[in-house]
Parts: structure tokens; C-alpha cells; sequence
């Protein structure tokens, strides 16, 4: 195409663009871009990059319904499967009960796909009000193509269809989306408005073309044109590689966190050129904490910094030493390529002339994160690591006893410039996802004394980590603070009144959650958390009222489903709140709280079978629900299977030993088996706490007896036939005559 061509080609596409309302901003498109730079744009839309999100199609997708038409995930005792119907694609999940039906079903459309393939691709739906949600089923590449589930979904509760494509996903993995008003804000619920562009663009490493394409399109100077773009050849090797950095560093996906975005930067605000550091702080794990060999999916550029090769070139070794973004080789042109990189540096002969050093240095690795997929080791290392580097090992999740706990230092920059608000956000780092809580918090409290000025967002973490700590009250006054100094920040209010309900305050509570909804109506958070707080305060129409409010924005809000069971349960309206706990459990079977709630409801309209199934999937996903195993003893009690129910009140003692119901039932029963022993610790366990409780002094009292301790048992026994209780007394009192009796 000459240059006159390309002129009017540009002006030709910058008309229809703008005509057709999709101009965002100073961005022109990629469509703009390939005018001009067409064997660029034909090389690049082939590279991962290129390829990273975009609409489903049947060359695009249809091989993944090859992958196996159905997925059996036995953790979650679900079945998963794509479908295509008249070229729309599907996901669909649902479970078996006991009868062999296939019940809990759930279908998605596939709007979109995040991923090239190189590795493996995600599916998305797009709700009604724009937001992004992955669903549980994924594709990987590895043996040459296989259906998996999605990363921190392989386990028995998980997320379901309910996991947010937040803004960070969205900036490592395609371009420019047009965000609705007052939803690019901090804390802000990530909605995404229109058209979404397909694909990392031309924009994201150079910059906003719309001036640059104009010059060009009304055939400017040439330099005037270059001046107009961001050319990443022409920074400093530092800005070049912080282009890189933005995506291709994270030094974990675990929880701890891996990076802050500055407070008062737009998620997609990021230029080409500017220090990464003014837009996205880094964070690693404690050095000595046994996490320095961690190798995750996108550990690249963490990885590369550990390399001598990369430390002792001082700056001049960058990702596009070896990599042209515009050109990614694929199988023997890769290995060819990257050798040839390698001895830019590496030359000689013998072992240098091996015909690929990547397979020794820098070999593919299975990583720990995505386990379904194997990544190249960007540590490059003079001997390759012993054992099978690819062996297939289990998804590891850190959660609780197995999450990290310790300090969270910076990793990139490596350097602030001092100043408060720095130190706030190295404080704000230690809290976010309860890596180091106590000494965090102490941090932030101190920055915040410091800085009277701090905005609202460092107010409002501090208040989530006395959330995080159970600390209500103390919380309730910092979320209460946030919202006074950020204009609008309706998630601080809507924080605020949750935990003034927390703390008794139910009526503060409630007139704080209505100016929440006032803020935001579409907000399905708030309105459950104000029927929540109506339901407090004994105004239970205004809090299904609410409930149903939240339902008509969220439809799929399991946790409003299940306290409007509750709710209807309690007024005795079991039809209707079987039918809300049904619900729950349809849209996530993996839903303990909604099962045992279900089983009950079951349980106590004498509808045992049913009842029995819904328990066991309750405990099955929760173990260390006591309340749960205790519902479902005494069902089995009163079913008359003791032994059944004596293992359920054996696994709820453990659970939770405070349960003292619990435990004196479990003594009755091995009284009942002849152990008094055991019998006998349960109700000294629980007089420890409940000293006097008739029903304990009664089983203790007997325990003795049955085990010849009489002296011991009267005391007991004198104490529990003076229980308000008459049941209780009449018992103490006739095994008391029975004990005088065996002593005469």
C-alpha cells in the first residue's frame, strides 16, 4: 500500500470510527494502526498477545468440545460440559442426587474467552449490568488439548459462576474498556460498558495513537508523526522493561497481596513511558519465609531477575533482547531464534554449539498456580534443576493454617521516595489479604496519625483489616472516617453499616445502608446487608422487602436467597423458604450454609430422605460446621440410627468444643453404650464452662455411679434435682434414692 493509499485508508477508518461512537479517549484502535503498519499488525494479531480476548467462535472454540463433551469434578461432585447451539457456545454444569436425576443445573452463554491457547483459555459471561464473570470449566493446552478446572476451582466450595473479572485481569489481557462513570474509582465493583475490544492493542506498549494517526492521515513531517506515538525502542531500558513489567511480573497469585495500584490512578491509566512506579507498587514474600524457588504462570520477569545473566548485564539485558513482541516463533524457528539470542552473549564453539540452550537453561516447568499448564523457567541457570520438572502435581490452596503469615516487603520498585504515603501504602501491604494483620495495622494507624490529610481508600483498608480481625467496632469507626473524607464512597458506607449491625447498633446500621442504597441502587450488596439489618430490628417486611431488592439486581446473590429462607423459615412459611434454599443451592450446590439450612428445614417437615442428602453434602463441604453435624445427629437420633448420629456428635464436639448441647448429648449416648468414662469427661467439660447446668450435673452424677464412684456421683445429683427443670429433677432425685439405697 503507497503512502497516499494509507493516508486515505487512515482518515477513511478514523471517519468510521468516529462515526460509529466507538473513539474512546485519545485511543485510535488497532483497526487505525494497521493502515499504516499492516505487516505488523498481520505478525502480532497471531501472538498471544494478539489473541488474548475475544469473542467465541466455532474456528475459534469448536475444537474445545473435542476436549471431552463431559467433566466429571469430583471434589465439587459436579459435572461440567461446553455445548454449542446455532453457533452460540455454552457452559453448563449440574449435579446427580440419590435418585439418579440430574438436579442443581446452571447454564452460561460464552460471551467472551480470555487466553490464547497457548497455554489455556477462560470462558466469560457478561451479566445484564456489565459485569465480567468467569465460569468454573477451562481449557488447557497441555496433552494437546484438555477441559480443567479454572485455577482455586479444584476443591469441594468454590466459586461457581460467581468469580468477577476484576480490572486487574482485564489490564493483562486486553485493551482499552470503556468503563461506566464512577466505576473506575477504588473499591469500585468492575462493570464494563459497550463494545470490549479484542485483544492486548498496538495502544497498551505505545501509547494513544489517535494524535499520532491524525499527522499521519493528513500527511504531516515524518518526525512530527514519530513524535506523536510512543516508540518503546527510544526510552531508557528501565521504562522499556516496565512496559513488560505491568503484566509479566507477579511475584505470586497467591494471596499476600502481589501489587497495589495507586489510589488515585484509573485501572487503565498506565502510559507507556511514565515510571511503573507512580501507577502499581509490587509486593514480594519475606526473604528466608521458604518462598524464594516459588515458580508461578506468570513468573517471568520475577524469575529473570534472579538470573545471572540478566544481573550482570547492568541494565542492558530486557525482554526484548530475546522476545519481538510483534513476532512470537513458534516450534524448531523458536528454538533457532532464541539460541541465536542466547549467543549474542554465549558465543563459541563446542558446547555453545548446541542446537538449543533453552531446553538445558531455561527449560518448561509445570507451575504451581495453574497446574494444568507448563510455562518456560525464566531464571536462566547454568545447570538444569534435577527430578521431573513436568510431573503433574495437585492444586495447592492457602487458606487458613496453610496461607502465608509474615511480613510483605516491596519488590518493585525496589525504592520508594520517602515520604508518609508511601510508607502507608508499604503498610497497606501488609493487611490487604491478612498476611501480616497486627503489625500492619499498627503501620497504617501510625502513617495515618502522620499524615492528617491520608485519603479515604487508606481509612477504608484500615477498616478492613479490623474486619479481618473481628474487630467491629474499631472497624466501624474507620470505614465511618473513609466516607468522610472521600465524597460518595458508597462500599465504605454500605462497610460502615454492616458494622454498626455487628456491634448492636442496628438502627445507626440501617440509616447508614439506606444512604448506601441512595448512593448506589444498583449496589445488590447493600440492599442485602440493609435487609439484614431491618431483620435486626424486628421489621422483617422491610427486610424481605430489601432482600428482594438486591434480587432484582442480582439475581444470582446466593447469600440474599439464603437469608430470605431464613427469614420465611422463621415466620413458618416453609414452602416459600424451601424454595429460596433451593434456589441458593442451584446457583452454587458447593453452598454449605444454603444445605444445611435446606436439610433442616427437610428435617424438621419429617421429609428425612431428602433431608439426609442435603446434610451429608453440608458436611462433605464444611466438615467444621458444628451447628450443622448437630441438626443432623439429632435427626439421626430421632431416626433411631444411634451410631450414625454418635459419629456426627463426635465430629461436632471436635469441631467446636464450646458446643455444649452437643456434648451432652454425646455423653448420654456413650452412657447409653456403656462408657461411662468417656461419658463423664464430656459433662466435666461442659460444667467447666456451665457450671450448675442441671442436664450436665444429672450425666455426670450418673457417669460416676455407673463407675461405682458414689460419693462422687451425690454432689452431682443433690445439684441437678434442684434444676428448674422438672424432668431433669424428677431423674436426679430418683437416682439419688437409688444411690443412697446401693450405699445402705
Amino acid at each position: 500500500m503507497g503512502h497516499e493509499m494509507r493516508r486515505l485508508w487512515t482518515r477513511a477508518v478514523l471517519a468510521g470510527i468516529v462515526l460509529s461512537g466507538c473513539l474512546v479517549g485519545q485511543n485510535a484502535g488497532m483497526r487505525v494502526c494497521a493502515g499504516c503498519h499492516r505487516g505488523i499488525w498481520e505478525s502480532y494479531r497471531k501472538t498471544g498477545m494478539g489473541r488474548s480476548f475475544y469473542r467465541p467462535a466455532p474456528e475459534k472454540i469448536g475444537g474445545d468440545l473435542r476436549a471431552g463433551s463431559t467433566y466429571y469434578h469430583a471434589a465439587s461432585q459436579s459435572y461440567f460440559a461446553m455445548v454449542e447451539r446455532d453457533g452460540v457456545f455454552y457452559q453448563q454444569r449440574w449435579q446427580v442426587d440419590g435418585a439418579g436425576q440430574r438436579v442443581n443445573r446452571m447454564e452460561k452463554r460464552v460471551d467472551w474467552v480470555m487466553g490464547s491457547g497457548n497455554h489455556a483459555k477462560t470462558y466469560l459471561s457478561r451479566t445484564a449490568d456489565g459485569r465480567l464473570m468467569e465460569l468454573p470449566l477451562g481449557w488447557y493446552a497441555e496433552k494437546g488439548g484438555t477441559l480443567g478446572m479454572n485455577p482455586g476451582y479444584d476443591k469441594a466450595e468454590h466459586e461457581g459462576f460467581r468469580r468477577p473479572i476484576t480490572y486487574d485481569c482485564m489490564f493483562c489481557h486486553n485493551g482499552y474498556p470503556k468503563i461506566p462513570a464512577g466505576h473506575e474509582k477504588p473499591f469500585a465493583m468492575p462493570l464494563y460498558d459497550g463494545a470490549l475490544p479484542e485483544g492486548i492493542d498496538c495502544e497498551r506498549c505505545h501509547g494513544p495513537g489517535l494524535k499520532h494517526a491524525q499527522l499521519a492521515g493528513a500527511g504531516a513531517m515524518k518526525e512530527e508523526i514519530k513524535k506523536a506515538i510512543v516508540n518503546p525502542a527510544r526510552l531508557s531500558g528501565e521504562r522499556q522493561m516496565e512496559i513488560c513489567i505491568g503484566c509479566h511480573l507477579e511475584a505470586t497469585s497467591f494471596p499476600l497481596p502481589n501489587a497495589l495500584m495507586r489510589y488515585d490512578r484509573g485501572p487503565f491509566s498506565f502510559q507507556p513511558g511514565e515510571a511503573l512506579g507512580d501507577f502499581l507498587l509490587n509486593f514480594d514474600h519475606a526473604p528466608g519465609t521458604g518462598r524464594e524457588e516459588k515458580f508461578e504462570i506468570v513468573n517471568a520477569v520475577y524469575r529473570l531477575r534472579q538470573s545471572a545473566c540478566f544481573a550482570k548485564s547492568e541494565g542492558k539485558m530486557l525482554c526484548t533482547t530475546c522476545h519481538n513482541p510483534h513476532d512470537i516463533p513458534r516450534g524448531e524457528e523458536a528454538v533457532r531464534h532464541y539460541t541465536a539470542a542466547c549467543r549474542q552473549c554465549h558465543g563459541g564453539t563446542g558446547h555453545m554449539e548446541q542446537a538449543d540452550c533453552t531446553g538445558c537453561h531455561m527449560p518448561k516447568r509445570r507451575t504451581e498456580d495453574v497446574v494444568h499448564s507448563l510455562a518456560t523457567d525464566h531464571r536462566i541457570q547454568k545447570i538444569k534443576p534435577a527430578g521431573d520438572l513436568t510431573a503433574e502435581r495437585a492444586e495447592r490452596h492457602e487458606v487458613g493454617d496453610l496461607a502465608y503469615r509474615g511480613k510483605v516487603v516491596l519488590y518493585y520498585p525496589e525504592r520508594l521516595e520517602p515520604g508518609v504515603e508511601n510508607e502507608l501504602y508499604l503498610a497497606v501491604a501488609q493487611v490487604k489479604q491478612g498476611s501480616n494483620l497486627q503489625e500492619g495495622i499498627e503501620q497504617l494507624k501510625f502513617g495515618l496519625a502522620k499524615l492528617p490529610s491520608a485519603r479515604g481508600e487508606f481509612w477504608f483498608e484500615l477498616g478492613d483489616a479490623y474486619e479481618r480481625m473481628g474487630q467491629w467496632s474499631e472497624a466501624a469507626g474507620a470505614y465511618r472516617e473513609a466516607a468522610r473524607r472521600r465524597a460518595g464512597f458508597e462500599v465504605a458506607v454500605r462497610k460502615l453499616g454492616t458494622m454498626l449491625r455487628k456491634t448492636g447498633k442496628a438502627a445507626e446500621g440501617a440509616a447508614a445502608l439506606e444512604r448506601a442504597v441512595a448512593m448506589d441502587a444498583g449496589d445488590a450488596v447493600a440492599w442485602h446487608e440493609l435487609g439484614l439489618t431491618y431483620q435486626a430490628l424486628g421489621r422483617r417486611p422491610e427486610a424481605e422487602g430489601a432482600l428482594g431488592k438486591a434480587l432484582l439486581r442480582d439475581p444470582e446473590l446466593v447469600e440474599a436467597h439464603n437469608n430470605l429462607g431464613v427469614m420465611r423459615m422463621a415466620a413458618g412459611d416453609a414452602v416459600r423458604a424451601e424454595g429460596a434454599f433451593r434456589e441458593a443451592v442451584r446457583i452454587k450446590p458447593e453452598f454449605a450454609e444454603a444445605r444445611g439450612n435446606l436439610a433442616a428445614l427437610l428435617a424438621g417437615l419429617g421429609r428425612t430422605g431428602e433431608a439426609r442428602e442435603q446434610f451429608r453434602a453440608a458436611v462433605r463441604l464444611r466438615p467444621g460446621d458444628a451447628r450443622v453435624r448437630y441438626e443432623f445427629a439429632m435427626m439421626l437420633g430421632r431416626m433411631k440410627e444411634y451410631d450414625a448420629a454418635m459419629a456426627e456428635l463426635e465430629g461436632c464436639v471436635k469441631a467446636d468444643g464450646g458446643l455444649t448441647e452437643a456434648r451432652v448429648v454425646l455423653g448420654e449416648m456413650l452412657l447409653g453404650k456403656g462408657r461411662a468414662g468417656e461419658a463423664a469427661g464430656h459433662y466435666r467439660e461442659v460444667l467447666r464452662t456451665k457450671p450448675g447446668w442441671g442436664r450436665a450435673e444429672l450425666g455426670l452424677g450418673a457417669a460416676l455411679a455407673s463407675m461405682g464412684d458414689a460419693a462422687g456421683a451425690v454432689p452431682h445429683l443433690q445439684l441437678a434435682a434442684k434444676d428448674s427443670d422438672a424432668n431433669v429433677r424428677g431423674q436426679a432425685a430418683e437416682m439419688l434414692r437409688r444411690v443412697r439405697n446401693s450405699r445402705e
